[in-house]
C-alpha cells in the first residue's frame, strides 16, 4: 500500500513538474546570444583594401537590384522591395561596413546584416454624420474606406546560405574588377629652365631693278654731246 502510494504522488510531481515547464514562456531571441570569439558568420576576410572590399560589395548589391547609397568609402547601405502577395509588402535593408583586416596591411573585414521588414495591408472604416437644418435633427451617416500598409514585423535574416551567397559574390567583383593602386613615391628633382637668347634677323634693303640701272647708264650727262 505504502509503496504504490509513494509512487503515485512521485507519478504526480512529475506530471505537475512537466506541465510547468512546457507552460511556461518561451526564452526570447535576443537573450540566446552568445557573443562567441570565434568566427562570425556575419564576417568574411579578404585580401584588398577597405575601400576595394567595398566598393565589390556595392557592386554586388547593384547586380541583384538593391538601390544603394555610399556616403563612406567604408559603409555601404542598400535596399530592396519585394511584393510576395497583394496585401503583403517586405523590405530587405542591407548593411556592409568594411573594416582593416588583422594578418597584413592589404586586407579587409567585411561585415554585413541584412533586415527583413514585413508590411500588411490594414483595412479601416470610419464613419461621419452630417446634421440637417430643414429635417430637424435628422443625420446621415457617410462612410469611407482608407487602406494603409502597417508594419508588421521586422527582423533580422539568419546567418546561412543567404550571407554566403553575398560574400561569394563579393569575391568575384573583387576578381574581375581593377582595383585602385596606390601613387608609388618617388624622388622629385627640380631645376631651373635655361633663360632664352633673343636672336636679331639683319634688316635687307631691296636692290633698285635692272632696268633702271641699265637706262641710267646709257642716257648722257646734260650738256654733253648737244648740237649748236
Amino acid at each position: 500500500m505504502l509503496t504504490s502510494f509513494s509512487r503515485t504522488t512521485t507519478a504526480a510531481l512529475f506530471g505537475l513538474l512537466t506541465l510547468a515547464a512546457c507552460s511556461s514562456a518561451p526564452q526570447p531571441k535576443f537573450q540566446q546570444e552568445l557573443f562567441e570569439t570565434g568566427a562570425s558568420p556575419y564576417a568574411r576576410n579578404f585580401n584588398s583594401s577597405t575601400t576595394d572590399s567595398c566598393e565589390a560589395a556595392r557592386r554586388a548589391l547593384l547586380s541583384q537590384g538593391y538601390l544603394t547609397t555610399m556616403t563612406r568609402s567604408d559603409t555601404v547601405d542598400g535596399t530592396k522591395n519585394f511584393q510576395p502577395t497583394g496585401d503583403t509588402h517586405v523590405v530587405v535593408e542591407f548593411h556592409v561596413v568594411c573594416t582593416p583586416g588583422e594578418e597584413a596591411s592589404d586586407t579587409s573585414i567585411v561585415y554585413v546584416n541584412a533586415v527583413q521588414n514585413g508590411f500588411a495591408l490594414k483595412k479601416s472604416d470610419t464613419s461621419a454624420s452630417v446634421g440637417l437644418s430643414v429635417l430637424g435633427s435628422l443625420s446621415l451617416p457617410i462612410r469611407s474606406n482608407s487602406d494603409a500598409m502597417v508594419k508588421i514585423s521586422s527582423e533580422t535574416i539568419p546567418s546561412g546560405k543567404f550571407y554566403d551567397r553575398f560574400f561569394g559574390l563579393v569575391d568575384h567583383y573583387l576578381q574581375t574588377v581593377v582595383r585602385t593602386q596606390p601613387v608609388a613615391n618617388s624622388h622629385i628633382e627640380t631645376r631651373l629652365l635655361p633663360i632664352p637668347v633673343e636672336v636679331t634677323t639683319p634688316t635687307l634693303v631691296p636692290e633698285p631693278p635692272a632696268a633702271v640701272g641699265q637706262a641710267a647708264a646709257v642716257q648722257p650727262a646734260s650738256g654733253v654731246g648737244a648740237l649748236p
